[in-house]
């Protein structure tokens, strides 16, 4: 009896769904029910708050979805007697079952994000010892050094804390090496290397071979040290001052934690972002992962360890026999199989650490194409649905995040299927245009509204649409190479610090262009034959529209692989310090508004200082001092390289002289001594935007970059510029063992 009162309203609910969704309605009457439906889910967002209107919003929604998807599979799917347009519909109706499966397992992800408090602070004597993990391959010593200082110079007892590099850019099979060239280069590495790590009270480790990648390094590191925790940075996330206090506590109040990851913020944009021009005022596209998804992972301890900017018990690592190395996806893989052992994970939703991505969209792609294959790798040889320990609901976690990599075969079949109506008159989707709004539309924008409602603060409108688009062309070839042999792929370093001379046309473009002149050939072709026939006039005029928010992408897309100069190797973090210049006889009070690992922008605050630019004034010293002012936090050696006269003063650019392992102790605290301007710097940019804004918005860029695309493939008819230097180009590249998974 007591079941039967536990499931009655379960079985009721699904009832009554099943009732709505299958009810017999008219085309008008579904319409209005549409539309209906779409102006409750409005009136919800803006008039209902509170903790019941999250699931109003999923349920309506829904509801939609469900009618639609009765609708597609019972009324539009061409007769199989009609094999030419039987076959590539049921293709395109398969790519929509697979779309709304993943939109149904991500709402149950992102049902209900967790907020994690922070953790009660930890007296000193009662911390736990830790060891922190650098792995590094081939990354620049400016990128290493700032990493590491910044890593030595964590709050945290001295004698609990030891610092790793670990190289494997210098390894005995490295230095051993039947080139002579790459063995010279890597001895000297190993000799710069370990140099810089006596200099800055860091152990360097490198090891015989270049074995299981990045997995094979960091199990050197556990071999060699015996902290009770392990933190992990790439050789370019160098962490806030904060972070192991911010972290470390959670271990203390769960005994079976095994991981807590923080996310991963960037100081300079990716390629899209760069090429586009968005950087400052749009979230970046690992803010949706970072702040939603992964607190909705968290929310069923199924958040799972990304490589970098973590911290993960040492106990449970050993329990497992060390970081999983099968996949090349080594970070999530190992959390896989640490879940189903029964341990947990935490996600703390704070910035800690700054990095780098892919400047360039060939090593971007090359980036993207590594996840893409070692996800699909854990879906085929460690299939999450069938993973003996793991509950129902991190099963669907885990599905969730692997599967979503399958992305790009929708995607493709979404671009080609308007093309097989307008150029074949294949009818592949049998509705005529009345039936198609008062069902697809209607499904269309509640699945658009649910999307701006979950995702709107840290994801604009069509802003997913383009980099599933953007990256679909070579992660396809990508998901098959695994496919057709799930342990062929190695791991690739993505190549960190690229700079380009001048603007230029990816090497990636190709295809991006002639896509783009295919789609629009076919709305010139759609448009002839709108003039010309009256006969399914209003079918016509719905695929034209599909294949015009197509148009719309690849159009966005050609500014994408038009990629902008970037001289800059090192970039730059917004902070607020202050110090004094002594520079060319004169002593100076100065605000310090940003940093990088080479130089920083200075506001001079006297009245009316007046200084020229270059190396006339020679070498002075910038003393900066504490946070907040109080104390001093070291003195650098600079140079001023640029003046700039503003209207509130002086502005100078300073370029660190010659730097020593002591100066970066003082960049690493002028950069890295708080965490806040890193979640400002996040804030500040969430201004979410509307549905109509956003869309208009999106179509006016795709107006803009396309003939910018179309100007730059003029102009690359003259000599490409030289990249320096890239060796992660997609969708392969130098085969490496160990370096940044970010």
């Amino acid at each position: 009896m007591s079941l039967v009162r536990l499931y009655a309203p379960w079985l009721f609910s699904t009832a009554i769904v099943l009732l709505l969704v299958t009810l017999p309605l008219g085309t008008d009457a579904q319409l209005a029910l549409g539309l209906a439906l779409i102006a409750a889910l409005i009136a919800v967002w803006r008039f209902w708050p509170g903790p019941t209107q999250r699931m109003l919003m999923l349920s309506l929604g829904t509801l939609l979805v469900l009618r639609y998807l009765y609708w597609r599979a019972t009324s539009t799917l061409p007769a199989p007697a009609d094999t030419a347009d039987f076959i590539p519909g049921l293709i395109v109706f398969g790519a929509e079952l697979f779309c709304i499966a993943m939109l149904f397992i991500s709402l149950f992800v992102v049902a209900d994000p967790l907020e994690r408090a922070e953790p009660a602070p930890v007296a000193d004597d009662a911390l736990p010892s830790v060891d922190v993990f650098v792995p590094s391959y081939n990354e620049d010593t400016d990128i290493l050094s700032a990493t590491l200082a910044a890593a030595v110079a964590l709050d945290y007892p001295s004698d609990k804390l030891s610092v790793y590099l670990l190289d494997d850019g210098g390894t005995d099979q490295k230095c051993a090496s039947d080139d002579p060239l790459a063995a010279r280069a890597a001895r000297r590495r190993r000799a710069e290397l370990t140099q810089l790590c006596a200099d800055l009270g860091v152990t360097y480790l490198t090891r015989a071979q270049n074995v299981s990648a990045k997995a094979g390094n960091l199990n050197n590191g556990l071999a060699h040290s015996g902290g009770d925790l392990v933190v992990v940075f790439d050789a370019d996330h160098a962490p806030v001052k904060e972070f192991l206090r911010r972290t470390v506590g959670h271990f203390r109040e769960d005994p079976r934690l095994f991981l807590v990851q923080t996310p991963h913020f960037f100081l300079n944009p990716d390629p899209v972002e760069k090429n586009l021009s968005t950087w400052l005022r749009m979230p970046s596209e690992n803010e949706m992962f970072y702040s939603v998804v992964q607190r909705g992972l968290d929310r069923w301890n199924a958040a799972f360890f990304c490589g970098s900017a973590a911290v993960l018990r040492r106990a449970a690592l050993v329990e497992a026999g060390g970081f999983s190395g099968i996949s090349i996806t080594e970070d999530c893989e190992t959390a896989l199989e640490l879940h189903a052992r029964g341990w947990t994970s935490r996600y703390v939703d704070t910035p800690l650490i700054a990095g780098l991505q892919p400047e360039t969209f060939a090593t971007f792609i090359g980036q993207r194409s590594r996840w893409c294959r070692g996800m699909m790798q854990i879906l085929l040889l460690k299939n999450p649905l069938f993973k003996r320990g793991l509950t129902p609901a991190q099963r669907l976690c885990y599905l969730s995040s692997a599967l979503f990599w399958a992305f790009p075969i929708p995607r493709l079949v979404f671009l080609i299927a308007p093309l097989l109506y307008i150029f074949f008159d294949l009818r592949i989707f049998i509705a005529n245009g009345v039936e198609f709004v008062a069902y697809a539309l209607t499904y269309l924008a509640a699945n658009m509204i649910l999307q701006n409602y979950l995702f709107g603060r840290v994801r604009w409108p069509w802003v997913s649409e383009l980099y599933e688009y953007i990256q679909s062309f070579y992660l396809a070839p990508a998901m098959a190479s695994v496919l057709l042999n799930p342990r062929k792929p190695t791991f690739n370093v993505t190549e960190k610090g690229v700079t380009t001379s001048r603007d230029f046309l990816s090497s990636l473009a190709l295809p991006y262009f002639a896509v783009f002149g295919v789609l629009l050939a076919a709305m010139g072709v759609a448009m002839w034959r709108l003039s010309s026939q009256t006969v399914d006039a209003d079918l016509l005029i719905v695929v034209s529209c599909w294949n015009a928010v197509n148009l719309a992408l690849a159009a966005v897309a050609l500014g994408v692989v038009s990629e902008r100069s970037e001289r800059r190797r090192t970039q730059r973090l917004a902070i607020n310090r202050t110090g004094r210049l002594t520079i060319g006889g004169r002593v100076l009070t100065v605000k310090i508004e940003d940093a990088s690992t080479t130089g920083t922008r200075a506001r001079i605050l006297e009245p009316d200082a007046r200084l020229p630019a270059g190396d006339a004034l020679g070498i002075g010293d910038l003393q900066v001092a504490g946070i907040d002012g109080h104390g001093d936090a070291g003195t650098l050696p600079v140079v001023v390289r640029r003046t700039i006269a503003q209207a509130d003063g002086l502005v100078v650019g300073l370029q660190f002289h010659q730097p020593s392992a002591a100066h970066y102790r003082v960049i690493a605290d002028l950069m890295y001594g708080q965490a806040q301007p890193l979640a400002d710097f996040w804030r500040d940019r969430r201004a979410g935007k509307g549905l109509v804004g956003g869309t208009a918005g999106f179509v006016g860029l795709g107006l803009r970059q396309a003939l910018r695309g179309l100007r730059f493939a003029w102009m690359d008819r003259v000599k490409r510029p030289p990249v320096v230097p890239a060796n992660d180009t997609a969708p392969s590249g130098e085969t490496a063992s160990a370096g940044s998974a970010a």
